[in-house]
């Protein structure tokens, strides 16, 4: 059996994170884990240092529970290099190249108007993109 895996991104503005990515991949505020009532009712379980806050993360997960969990987590240091690893978003691959590249460029523009930013534009094939805070993504269409 594959293991499952969960993403972690690091980011000063959680909550400007947060909702870049629920707009970006779908994704809703990821319930506390049973039997917590509340994020905070499960964070308070933690013997945390001082000082840690519910308010220093985010979980967010797939609604239909396919894709993997993603939190981002508040971290003091600002992002210094390009990731080593990142997301891509896959748009529908079908049809001909054209339309294609025109789903391509329709997604990088709804995550422009969210927050995002566009870096490089690999014509016909993908774009790369950063979040609000620099971490880099694609944008590209899935295997026809």
């Amino acid at each position: 059996m594959a293991a499952r895996i969960d993403l972690t991104l690091d980011g000063a503005d959680v909550k400007l994170l947060g909702e870049f990515w629920k707009t970006a991949l779908g994704y809703v505020d990821e319930p506390p884990p049973a039997p917590f009532a509340t994020r905070e009712e499960w964070h308070a379980s933690f013997d945390l240092p001082e000082g840690d806050s519910v308010d220093d993360a985010v979980w967010l997960c797939d609604p239909h529970g396919v894709g993997p969990h993603l939190s981002i987590l508040k971290v003091p240091e600002p992002k210094t290099a390009k990731n080593r690893l990142h997301i891509d978003i896959r748009v529908p691959g079908h049809g001909d190249p054209d339309e294609r590249w025109a789903r391509i460029r329709a997604e990088s523009e709804r995550l422009v108007r969210a927050g995002g930013t566009v870096l490089t534009e690999h014509a016909g094939n993908h774009i790369v993109m950063a979040d609000p805070e620099g971490n880099e993504f694609c944008v590209a269409a899935t295997s026809a």
